[in-house]
């Protein structure tokens, strides 16, 4: 029987859920998620736990987030100007937005807090800081 090994392309089905039983993101319903393995197009922390699987095997694997999308760091978290946001966006805690970076790159960051005279913009992964729990099983090495 095959087994994966690093630089196989696999399709999986998943369930993520965080320590409260939440779930995060599943494949439910969708086609499998398909990646190379090893290439870094996800996690470490689930990655690492694909090699030797066979197609049809089935895990359940416990991730901390340093395996995972790591630490929160607070210096990723900048109070703006309320005036420098454009007046007709509705600015509410958890509404995700996109900055640039002085460098022209795009940076998706999230209203961590409002108040009269600033907006907390976070750059934090929304799981960063959380341990995960993945359900996942093996579809298809293709």
């Amino acid at each position: 029987m095959t087994q994966v090994k690093p630089g196989d392309k696999v399709r999986i089905h998943y369930t993520g859920t965080l320590a409260d039983g939440s779930t995060f993101d599943s494949s439910a319903g969708r086609e499998p998620l398909e990646f190379t393995v090893g290439s870094g197009q996800i996690i470490p922390g689930l990655d690492k736990e694909l090699a030797g699987m066979a197609v049809g095997d089935k895990k359940t694997v416990d991730i901390p987030c340093a395996e995972a999308y790591g630490e929160r760091h607070p210096d990723a978290q900048q109070d703006i100007p309320r005036g420098q946001i454009p007046a007709e966006i509705p600015l509410e805690v958890g509404l995700q937005l996109q900055m640039q970076t002085p460098t022209g790159q795009v940076m998706p960051v999230t209203v961590a807090a409002v108040s009269e005279e600033t907006v907390t913009l976070d750059a934090n992964h929304p799981l960063a800081g959380k341990d995960l729990t993945f359900d996942f099983e093996l579809v298809e090495i293709v």
